[in-house]
């Protein structure tokens, strides 16, 4: 156990000096070299923990998007937990932006989509219960995948500044959505799954 955490301590002090010259320069001008220097550690212990600076890129949006989850179940509205993590892209939004033109957009929708994915089937389970209901997990699996998408990509679209909307515009609108679709889709769902139960 004592290992993990030195393991784990020594990769948060890594993926801190990343984070650092990434607020200075782009990812492909950050070296190795500057990073153990930084953190004051020898090249075997950044090689020992990380095969290059791409996977150590990976590992720190992975460990960030579990910092954000962790405070999801302190939000009692996913409006809330919607702003909690656009304030986490509007204060990396230049990591974030590094991230996006070094890892590409498939790696940063994967980062959000962690985190929205757990919103979603929280607001979905939420439903079932005021509703009644209770869907197909396959289905419930799929509509929670289809709203996460929907609203990852509205956030990558935001970061990199090809969106029409503000946040608030890009909240009140996904709410709308959510609300009076969902219920909607849910109750037929169930009603299908009645059915067949039926035959």
């Amino acid at each position: 156990m004592k290992h993990e955490i030195t393991t784990f301590n020594t990769k948060k002090t890594i993926a801190s000096s990343l984070k650092k010259f990434m607020e200075k320069k782009p990812l492909s001008k950050i070296t190795v070299s500057e990073i153990v220097a930084d953190c004051k550690i020898n090249r075997k212990t950044f090689y020992y923990h990380f095969e290059n600076i791409q996977e150590l890129l990976k590992w720190m949006l992975e460990q960030e998007a579990i910092e954000v989850v962790k405070n999801f179940d302190l939000l009692l509205d996913y409006e809330d937990a919607i702003n909690f993590v656009l304030d986490y892209v509007e204060e990396n939004k230049h990591i974030l932006n590094c991230a996006y033109d070094s890892i590409g957009s498939n790696e940063l929708n994967r980062f959000f989509h962690n985190d929205f994915n757990s919103i979603v089937m929280t607001i979905i389970n939420r439903y079932e219960e005021i509703m009644g209901i209770e869907v197909d997990n396959n289905f419930r699996i799929f509509i929670c995948d289809f709203y996460t998408e929907a609203i990852v990509g509205m956030i990558v679209r935001l970061l990199k500044n090809k969106h029409p909307y503000d946040r608030h515009k890009l909240i009140e609108y996904v709410s709308l959505t959510i609300k009076s679709s969902l219920p909607t889709v849910l109750k037929e769902a169930e009603k299908e799954r009645h059915e067949l139960r039926m035959l």
